[in-house]
């Protein structure tokens, strides 16, 4: 597993394939309610437990996108880390998420485009070993800087 790098972030000539980085974060219900107000979804099937249980869901789950932060997370505090800067993202959710649920949301690096500056993440949540949530993460990272001519 990579960890964070002492300067807070990764510059691009300092990634390789395969590196990986993991975060473990625990689903509450603090988490589910100040997501609904930083995001403004209050679906009644992430909000309601009595308008939940008579979904397909029998409950309440989380947003999914509250998963998909997670991977945000690991990209913009470890993997790559600090100055890194998301240029797409694909999802897929497999299974719900539940109040009560610790996420493993991984991201390993898949490619890396020296000339752009960009590298593919493949990123990956889990819970209790099932996948739940997978894509790709495209991200320009920051690149050494050359030293200045002398006049």
């Amino acid at each position: 597993m990579t960890e964070p790098h002492p300067s807070g972030g990764y510059i691009l000539e300092e990634l390789s394939v395969g590196m990986t980085a993991e975060k473990l974060v625990t689903v509450t219900e603090e988490r589910i309610r100040r997501f609904a107000e930083a995001s403004d979804d209050f679906n009644p099937l992430h909000m309601d437990e009595a308008f939940a249980s008579k979904t397909a869901y029998r409950g309440r789950i989380a947003h999914g996108l509250l998963s998909a932060s997670f991977g945000s997370a690991v990209v913009g505090t470890i993997l790559p880390g600090a100055g890194a800067i998301y240029l797409g993202q694909t999802l897929n959710f497999h299974k719900p998420v539940r109040i009560g649920d610790v996420v493993s949301a991984r991201v390993t690096v898949a490619s890396i485009d020296e000339a752009a500056a960009r590298v593919v993440l493949r990123c990956d949540a889990f819970v209790e070993g099932e996948l739940i949530m997978d894509g790709e993460a495209t991200v320009r990272v920051p690149r050494r800087r050359r030293p200045s001519k002398a006049p």
